[in-house]
């Protein structure tokens, strides 16, 4: 109906055909960018500084010494900006120029009714009609909205798929829709189709949403939900929360700092300006300038003109150099070999490039389990039916096929399945009332879709653990064959048989259950439940035989690290039905509300279930999940595991991955309730209400006294409530990771969030900051990644803001000797190159690249992660450290000159001491200083850094040659007026002593100090760096080993074939042959110098064994050149054939 969509209440959300993402076009970008730009608070104060120096009064430096830098840090911000809104305008083209087919000619707007064929890009969110495939199901790829490639299906109304089958029959269609609010929950849609005097309920499986691709169907029918704007897609396309790290806010808190003391200085300097204007100023004739200015404004215009050249203490070109190396340790990330998996060719990928300095920092890892620690591989390994157990470890049964199994061959029904680990006549031939009923609710009582595909089933489940299931019963005889809106088909040991679904009663996280009424052919109705075992047996009927034999079972199958799940059933009188559906139809068609109102109808009908018994699924580790956790304990890394699982499967986890150990003494939650806590019970709500946020103060600071922590039976909404409890009460850095859409939500609250690209979709990844394919890869992104990023961005700003100091600070201490009269102490030029040019490349090269130890030992010493954990590389006294150093630096930088010009001359017998040369002495000092003390900060040195460090030294004296030349003054007097200076002055022998003299002055107290830090009071990465090299052969040695082990283990195995004694004395004391090197390995691995005495003592002084060995090593001498390397291998060949022997 146009019209009705056409009324001025509907103009709001009307759809506008062309919706581009792009904040750009041709003529806006450059207005509107500066804007964005001088939105942010160092760029607008830069702003007011050029303003400031346009006013000749106030400023005594070029404007252009400010204009240049804030140029240069605008338009590396602006490019960036340009580059990301062209790559969204290409999506914007290629997604507005998508073509759909529409039956109506006007506007495409709400309610509207579509034709849409194979391979249609989804350009609204539509109500499917009905499609060309059976029960008008309608294949779609979702890759656009969840990342996912695997086909879905979408199902339509049943009176849609009987009525709207045809073009000619949707010009009668005037069906009234009642929906939600547009909203961004692409799993969720709530609304009701009235048409024909009848309402029809509504779900998201019935909705195309914006983005999908129609597959593998020829054509289907939709009308129109939401359009443009109000899409899901779209509503999820708006801004998401920004996460800062840790240092982001301390570097603001230090940058504030910064410029109370700039104005504290500035304000001092007017001060002392204005005095000397007063005593001194007002009496000399010779610096009178024709304006009667009193000494106190002179000072005010002064106090603005020290903010002007101080103002490189707040550094300009800081939050983009920060940015630049950010972006760099993201792609380091990216390019990680040794992060990606070659199984699934999935790359490590950092999905944001402001938070890798905060993974070097994290105190708390909370991770789901499945999916995450196990693989999501399900595998139907036991069962419990009627109370018996069935299902061995390592049973392989082989029997003849029945007849029944013959024909579900003849049927396409493929037999076995990976997914069964096994098969016992047993459980086959007891084809009992409750097993058939065991299976028979395995193949119904799910949401499996299932296809075709080369004469075989092929299913397709929203969960690992309902294929898993399915599969089961399909292997057992019960195979699920066919579905519609209405019907499901079931075979059963090879007869085929249709029942009626009368009603589906969906799982989610909060029932822990699903359900599903269906009739039989002879008319019978029954529900069939299956759920996790806290929420069945609440509702099993008081009489049955074999709970308790269930439960026990469900003990041993947690004891394995199997996942269980409680099956049940219960006949239903067809009056009660009545009466029920009567409550479940008017539930299903209320607008707000719903879930919860089916919750309640729900909760009617699922109560006196019978219990017939509980499956075990299991769900393997993934590789290297022990290891890593170990490694993150040793790095004081605690880790929670947040499980949905019962609290034994959950505990055995625990023990598999050696979160738990047999030492760890565990509490449980049961057992830690004090008195207290048992009278609250009895107390009011509202001072339950008073108490809360105490309790839960509580439970963080006994959790976080445990080494780990493992919360089982917990929701996904739990799950990130636990997060949140941590980092309000605790203060700490915190990191989830999950592979599934229910840990988004966990993902989402902590500091960092980690997605890992498993068997539950891409949801986890989509909302994630980092992502990869295996849990083990962690232990490389925290200890190795991120401790890389936290020392680079730490040593960074350390460095930063001295250089800015020691450069700035030069002007304070000539301020009184030029009567505080806000000269500068070096030319304009300088002071603009500065930054830009001189001293740029070094600092973020090292940002970049260095590294402290490698990354091998980075893993191998996980508490080398620490340092990051406490704050101790960069804080408020290691900011207090570079301001006290800077200042130091430039005292002596400006000092040292100072002394040596006064009482000097010249070769030619003329004063040196003029201002021009005094100036370049104190920058030529000052370039060489800041440089060589990033060498001094440089641990892993390439020929990168040292380019970068002798071509900024170079390069500032071929720019200076070039601006003082008489060249350049010619054709700009005004802005160079340094002519000739470099070249006069730098000829003078003692201008490169004075320059040789300061910079040994400000280094030689740096390398004392490191000297005597490193000897006296080494930190671990010291030690290491320092024993790098026997590390390393050490780790050359272990390697070895382990080769030569192997062949050793091998030959020790046929001792018992050739009767001789074998090492079970050895074993059984408890000792290791393989735990600790013999002496004799250890003298010669240190050096073959006294391997005679080690072989007269240790091989008995037999004559025959020592020329052997002689003749061994002199032999591989003569073939290897005499290395280390070289004698670590001659005695590993020695070895091998000494135990031979």
């Amino acid at each position: 109906d146009r019209s009705f969509h056409e009324q001025p209440h509907f103009m709001n959300t009307r759809f506008f055909c062309i919706k581009e993402s792009k904040y750009y076009n041709a003529f806006s970008f450059l207005p509107m960018n500066l804007f964005e730009q001088f939105k942010r608070a160092a760029n607008f104060y830069f702003l007011i500084l050029l303003i400031l120096q346009a006013i000749p009064e106030i400023s005594t430096l070029a404007w252009y010494t400010t204009l240049v830098p804030l140029l240069v840090v605008l338009g590396i911000t602006a490019i960036k900006d340009l580059v990301d809104d062209v790559a969204r305008h290409k999506m914007d083209n290629e997604i507005n120029n998508r073509t759909c087919e529409v039956i109506k000619d006007a506007q495409f707007g709400l309610g509207d009714l579509c034709v849409m064929g194979v391979f249609c890009f989804e350009q609204a969110d539509i109500l499917l009609l009905s499609s060309s495939e059976p029960n008008s199901l309608c294949y779609v790829e979702t890759a656009e909205l969840d990342g996912e490639t695997n086909l879905k299906f979408k199902m339509a109304l049943e009176i849609t798929h009987q009525y709207l089958q045809r073009e000619n029959s949707l010009t009668t269609f005037d069906g009234f829709i009642e929906c939600e609010e547009p909203n961004n929950r692409l799993d969720k849609f709530t609304g009701t189709l009235i048409w024909r005097n009848t309402s029809f309920p509504l779900d998201a499986d019935k909705v195309l949403l914006r983005g999908c691709v129609i597959r593998n169907t020829d054509f289907c029918h939709g009308m129109v939900i939401f359009a443009g704007a109000d899409t899901k897609i779209m509503k999820n396309s708006g801004k998401t929360r920004f996460k800062r790290t840790k240092i982001d806010y301390l570097m603001n808190y230090m940058v504030y700092t910064i410029f109370v003391v700039l104005i504290l200085v500035s304000a001092g300097l007017a001060i002392g300006h204005a005095y000397w204007e007063a005593q001194v100023g007002n009496y000399s004739w010779y610096l009178y300038d024709g304006e009667d200015y009193t000494p106190s404004y002179r000072g005010f215009l002064n106090f603005w003109g020290y903010i002007i050249i101080l103002n490189t203490m707040v550094p300009i070109s800081l939050y983009v150099s920060v940015e630049v190396i950010r972006l760099g340790q993201s792609y380091f990330i990216n390019w990680d070999l040794q992060m990606y998996y070659p199984e699934k060719d999935t790359p490590a990928k950092a999905r944001t490039t402001t938070l890798n300095e905060q993974l070097g920092q994290i105190h708390y890892v909370f991770s789901d389990k499945t999916g995450t620690l196990t693989q999501n591989i399900m595998t139907f390994k036991k069962c419990c039916i009627n109370g018996q157990i069935y299902g061995e470890w390592k049973i392989t049964c082989l029997f003849p096929l029945s007849p029944s199994f013959s024909k579900l061959i003849s049927a396409g029904i493929r037999l076995p399945t990976g997914r069964l680990r096994f098969m016992t006549t047993t459980l086959l031939s007891k084809v009992s009332p409750e097993v058939r009923q065991f299976f028979f609710l395995l193949a119904v009582c799910h949401t499996v879709m299932v296809d075709r595909m080369d004469g075989q089933l092929n299913y397709q489940a929203a969960s690992p653990d309902e294929g898993a299931l399915v599969s089961a019963a399909r292997n057992f005889g019960f195979a699920f064959l066919a579905r519609t809106q209405n019907t499901i088909t079931v075979s059963e040991l090879g007869t085929e048989r249709t029942y009626d679904v009368l009603a589906m009663l969906d799982f989610n996280s909060d029932r822990k259950r699903m359900s599903i009424i269906v009739r039989t052919p002879e008319g019978n109705i029954r529900l069939y439940c299956k759920g996790a075992d806290t929420v069945i047996y609440e509702r099993l009927h008081q009489m049955n035989p074999t709970k308790q034999e269930t439960q026990d079972a469900l003990d041993v199958f947690a004891s394995e690290t199997l996942r269980t799940l409680c099956l049940c059933y219960k006949e239903i009188e067809e009056k009660e039905y009545e009466e029920w559906n009567k409550k479940f139809m008017a539930a299903s068609v209320v607008s707000s509300n719903r879930d919860e109102a089916l919750d309640k109808v729900y909760e009617e009908i699922e109560k006196d279930l019978i219990l017939l018994g509980a499956t075990a699924i299991e769900d393997k580790l993934q590789d290297g999940v022990p290891e890593t956790i170990s490694k993150l304990a040793k790095a004081d890394i605690k880790i929670w595991v947040l499980t949905g699982d019962k609290k034994e499967t959950a505990e055995n986890i625990g023990f598999a991955c050696e979160l738990l150990t047999e030492d760890t003494k565990i509490c449980y939650g049961e057992d830690i309730k004090t008195e207290e806590e048992r009278r609250m019970r009895t107390q009011s709500k509202r001072r339950l209400e008073a108490r809360k946020e105490q309790r839960q103060k509580n439970f963080v600071d006994l959790a976080c006294e445990c080494s780990a922590v493992i919360c089982c039976r917990v929701t996904p909404k739990q799950k990130a409530m636990v997060v949140d409890l941590v980092k309000r009460y605790k203060k700490a850095i915190t990191l989830a990771i999950g592979d599934g859409a229910n840990d988004v939500n966990m993902i989402k609250t902590a500091h960092i969030g980690v997605g890992i690209s498993g068997q539950e979709g891409m949801q986890a990844v989509m909302s994630s900051d980092y992502s990869f394919a295996q849990f083990r890869y962690l232990q490389r992104l925290l200890l190795v990644h991120g401790r890389w990023s936290y020392i680079r961005m730490c040593k960074f700003l350390r460095y930063f803001f001295y250089k800015n100091f020691a450069f700035t600070l030069v002007h304070f201490w000539y301020s009184f000797f030029n009567g505080y009269s806000a000269q500068t102490a070096y030319e304009d030029w300088f002071i603009t190159l500065y930054n830009v040019l001189y001293s740029s490349l070094p600092v973020l090269l090292m940002g970049l690249l260095d590294q402290d130890v490698s990354d091998k030992l980075s893993l191998r010493f996980p508490a080398l992660y620490i340092v990051g954990q406490r704050d101790l590389l960069f804080n408020y006294k290691k900011f207090f450290v570079s301001l006290v150093h800077g200042i130091l630096t430039s005292m002596i930088l400006f000092f040292i000159p100072l002394g040596a010009y006064l009482q000097t001359v010249g070769q030619d017998g003329e004063a040196p001491s003029d201002y021009q040369s005094f100036a370049v002495t104190i920058a030529s000092a000052l370039i060489i200083t800041v440089n060589f003390q990033i060498g001094l900060d440089t641990s892993y040195w390439t020929f990168v850094n040292a380019f970068s460090i002798f071509g900024s030294i170079a390069l500032y004296f071929g720019i200076m040659f070039d601006f003082q030349s008489a060249g350049i003054h010619v054709l700009f007097p005004s802005a160079f007026q340094f002519t000739g200076t470099a070249s006069n002055a730098l000829r003078q022998p003692y201008i490169w002593l004075t320059i040789i003299l300061t910079v040994a002055v400000c280094l030689l107290p740096v390398v004392a100090t490191r000297f005597l830090s490193m000897t006296i009071w080494p930190s671990e990465s010291d030690k290491i760096q320092k024993h790098r090299k026997r590390l390393k052969a050490e780790e050359q040695w272990k390697r070895r080993q382990q080769v030569f082990r192997r062949g050793v283990s091998s030959r020790r195995s046929a001792y018992a074939f050739s009767h001789q004694r074998g090492y079970a004395d050895l074993i059984s004391s408890g000792r290791s042959i393989r735990k600790k090197r013999s002496p004799l390995d250890a003298i010669i691995a240190d050096g073959t110098a006294e391997y005679r005495r080690t072989v007269d003592k240790y091989l008995f002084k037999s004559p025959t064994v020592q020329l052997l060995l002689f003749v061994m090593i002199q032999r591989e001498r003569l073939i290897q050149s005499p290395s280390r390397t070289t004698e670590l291998g001659n005695v590993f060949i020695f070895q091998f054939k000494w135990y031979s022997l």
